[in-house]
C-alpha cells in the first residue's frame, strides 16, 4: 500500500487528482497538505473527506517541521502547492516567490532526508514564454514573462538539480492550460461561465485572440499518475490537450452554452506582460502511450453545466475578499 503526500490538494487540481487517484487506487493513502489560502477550498473533497485513507493536514509548504512530519509518513510526493495566478502576482509577487521557490525547497530537502521513492513536481507550459509558431519541446530554454511563472520556473529547475546534485528521484510536470469542476472563479472559463450565469461583465484581455492549449483536468490527472508509474526519474513531460484556441472563441462558446448574449463580452486593457500563445510539443509522452481522452467540446460542455448545477460551491467564493478583488480589478465593467 503506498501513502501519496499531495501538496496543494484542496486546490483545483490537487483536489481532481486526489479524486482520481482514490478512485484508481482504492487501497492508496493520500494525505493532503494544504494551507488553506483563498484558493484552497476543503469542499472540493466533500465526498472523500471522511475516508479513512485520506487526511487532511492545514499546514504550510514552507513549514519545515510540518513538511518533516508529513514526508517521513509518505512515499511519493506530488507537489501542486503554488501561487498561481498571474495577475495576483503581478501585484504581490513576493507570495509567489516564497511559496513557490522556496517551499518547494523544504519539500526537496525533507524528501531526501527521508529517501521519497518519487518526487513530481507539478510545473506549468508558461515558463517557457510566448511562442509565435510551433510548439515548445521539453528541451527548449525557459523564459517566463511575469513573476507567477518565474517562480515556477524557479520550483521546475530547482527540482532538478535536486535530482542531479543528490540523486533525488524527481519527474517535473508542465501543462497547458486546465479547465473542469472546483476551478476557482479568477481563471477564464470559471470565472466567465459564473460571470455569465449572474449576468455580469466576461472581462476579455486586449483583443481577445491570445491563444492557450486547454486540456480537461481529468486528463491531466491521468497523465500525471502516468508519469509517476512510467516516467524516468530526471526527466520533464510536456502535457496538453491539443485544443488551442483564442480567449475569445473559449467566451462564445460558453456564452452560446448558456444562451447568454454576446453583449456580456468587456474588453478591457490588456495584462501587463501578456503572452500571446502557449503551446508545447507533448510528442514525447505520446511516444511513451499517453494521449488525452477528453474532447474538448463535450468536456467544456460539461463544465459549462457542472457550474450551472452548482452554484453552492462558487457563490460563496464570489463574495467577500474575492468581490472586492473582483470589483478592484474590474470596476468600470458592467453588465
Amino acid at each position: 500500500m503506498k501513502k501519496y503526500l499531495v501538496t496543494g490538494g484542496a486546490g483545483f487540481i490537487g483536489s481532481n487528482f486526489i479524486r482520481y487517484l482514490m478512485n484508481k487506487y482504492p487501497d492508496a493513502e493520500v494525505i493532503n497538505l494544504d494551507k488553506l489560502t483563498y484558493a484552497g477550498n476543503l469542499d472540493n473533497l466533500k465526498d472523500i473527506g471522511k475516508s479513512k485513507q485520506y487526511r487532511f493536514v492545514k499546514g504550510d509548504i514552507c513549514d519545515e517541521a510540518l513538511v518533516d512530519e508529513v514526508v517521513a509518513e509518505s512515499d511519493y510526493i506530488i507537489n501542486f502547492a503554488a501561487e498561481s495566478h498571474v495577475d495576483r502576482s503581478i501585484g504581490n509577487p513576493d507570495a509567489f516567490i516564497k511559496t513557490d521557490v522556496f517551499g518547494t525547497f523544504v519539500l526537496l530537502e525533507a524528501a531526501r532526508k527521508h529517501g521519497i521513492e518519487k518526487f513530481i513536481q507539478i510545473s506549468t507550459d508558461e515558463v517557457y514564454g510566448s511562442i509565435q509558431d510551433g510548439a515548445f519541446r521539453e528541451t527548449d530554454p525557459l523564459m517566463p514573462s511575469s513573476p507567477y511563472s518565474a517562480s515556477k520556473a524557479g520550483a521546475d529547475r530547482l527540482a532538478y538539480s535536486y535530482y542531479v546534485t543528490y540523486d533525488l528521484p524527481v519527474i517535473v510536470t508542465r501543462c497547458s492550460n486546465n479547465f473542469g469542476p472546483y476551478q476557482y472563479p479568477e481563471k477564464l472559463i470559471s470565472l466567465f461561465v459564473t460571470n455569465a450565469l449572474e449576468d455580469l461583465a466576461l472581462p476579455v484581455y486586449g483583443d481577445g485572440k491570445n491563444v492557450r492549449d486547454w486540456i480537461y483536468v481529468l486528463d491531466h490527472c491521468d497523465a500525471i499518475e502516468f508519469v509517476l508509474r512510467k516516467g524516468t526519474d530526471g526527466e520533464v513531460y510536456n502535457i496538453g490537450g491539443g485544443n488551442e484556441r483564442m480567449n475569445i472563441e473559449i467566451t462564445k462558446f460558453i456564452l452560446k452554452e448558456l444562451g447568454k448574449p454576446e453583449s456580456l463580452i468587456s474588453y478591457v486593457p490588456d495584462r501587463v506582460g501578456h503572452d500571446r500563445r502557449y503551446a508545447v510539443d507533448c510528442s514525447k509522452l505520446a511516444a511513451m502511450g499517453w494521449t488525452p481522452k477528453y474532447n474538448l467540446e463535450n468536456a467544456l460542455s460539461e463544465t459549462v453545466h457542472w457550474y450551472h448545477e452548482n452554484a453552492w460551491w462558487w457563490k460563496k467564493l464570489k463574495s467577500g475578499e474575492y468581490l472586492e478583488y473582483y470589483k478592484k480589478q474590474y470596476s468600470s465593467l458592467s453588465a
